[in-house]
């Protein structure tokens, strides 16, 4: 382990609100592919699965499969900090380069989710679940038997570990960000659960059957936010009085955007059997793994980050220091702290394009 500290259809995706970006790397491309008879783990199977993606770039090119975090969607990868740092020219992902793919997860963006009409009757979904609908997406309609690269930020993160542990021969290189080699437990897992639990458990819950979103869908996704996505000199620094404490938590509160209370349960609860380490071994990827100082949800003094990359033929690890402007679990959405380790990562890959 090296270890270093420091039915389908495409239409143009419009970026009104992301013309850095739309500068620099080619528009992109909106598509929607329909699996028929799903199933997923639970058993259950969906008549018709919407697979929702957008792609950046040339289909001929190597491709890259980018996946987002728990709340996100595939929108979530053009962000400046992420995509303004690795879609460009002469970027770690330049999208002349490579042909970029972004899915929407299963639950989520455009993807068939629970707020399109079943609501609770839509089957609970897991990681694998979603990967499996993402290997339809690309085996039979883009026609890929293997991709270049395999990266994700947060949940994708966790994908990218499902990826390299359960198809292990798919892929040159593997980059889960913001995600440990262990299993969904801990701190991590608790959160989550009482994220899940308060929501359930408000009487305007109604079993999922709602007529407005419950109150504490608001209130506990902003705790999440504030517990696990700050960092915790960049939080001391703008709460350093109780007065500027509390200013900050109003704000929160007041700004918090959320999403359909079915969906994001439904994702809250998607890695509650996540665990790659059985299979660390079977990976043949070349494997780097990018970790923050500061992630609240991912602690990297937890003897398992040690221990289980010993597991991974080869495997790298780089952890971006804390300072006041990092911000916790979401410092590493900033591609910019490692572009120069991720650069070299993907020069020394298998089939690496000039």
């Amino acid at each position: 382990m090296n270890i270093r500290h420091a039915l389908a259809f495409a239409v143009p995706f419009a970026l009104s609100s992301m013309a850095a970006q739309a500068e620099t790397f080619p528009e992109p491309q909106r598509g929607t592919y329909v699996i028929e008879n799903f199933a997923f783990e639970t058993g259950e199977v969906l008549p018709q699965m919407n697979v929702s993606y957008l792609t950046i770039g040339d289909p001929a090119n190597p491709p890259v499969l980018i996946t987002h975090g728990t709340t996100g969607q595939a929108t979530s990868m053009l962000g400046d900090a992420f995509a303004g740092n690795l879609y460009g020219p002469g970027q770690p992902l330049d999208a002349q380069k490579y042909f970029l793919i972004l899915v929407d997860a299963i639950g989520s963006g455009e993807s068939s989710k629970p707020s399109d009409g079943m609501r609770a009757d839509f089957p609970e979904q897991t990681l694998m679940d979603m990967v499996n609908a993402q290997k339809m997406l690309l085996e039979d309609h883009f026609e890929i038997d293997r991709l270049h690269l395999k990266i994700g930020f947060s949940m994708g993160g966790m994908l990218t570990w499902t990826w390299l542990t359960e198809y292990p021969e798919f892929m040159d290189g593997g980059v889960p960000i913001a995600s440990l080699p262990g299993p969904m437990a801990g701190r991590n897992w608790m959160m989550r659960r009482m994220v899940i639990d308060a929501v359930r458990d408000d009487p305007a819950w109604n079993n999922g059957n709602y007529e407005e979103q419950p109150p504490m869908l608001r209130y506990m996704s902003a705790w999440f936010g504030i517990a696990t996505s700050n960092g915790n000199l960049r939080l001391q620094e703008l709460g350093a009085t109780r007065e500027m404490a509390d200013a900050f938590v109003d704000e929160r509160k007041e700004k918090q955007k959320v999403g359909d209370a079915n969906d994001v349960m439904y994702m809250w609860n998607a890695s509650r059997n996540f665990d790659p380490t059985p299979k660390l071994g079977d990976i043949q990827a070349d494997v780097l793994v990018l970790l923050s100082q500061d992630d609240e949800r991912n602690p990297v003094e937890l003897p398992m980050v040690e221990a289980n990359m010993s597991k991974i033929p080869g495997a790298q690890l780089y952890i971006v220091p804390e300072d006041n402007e990092t911000r916790g679990h979401g410092t590493t959405y900033n591609a910019s702290y490692y572009t120069d380790v991720l650069a070299e990562f993907m020069a020394q890959l298998p089939n690496a394009p000039e």
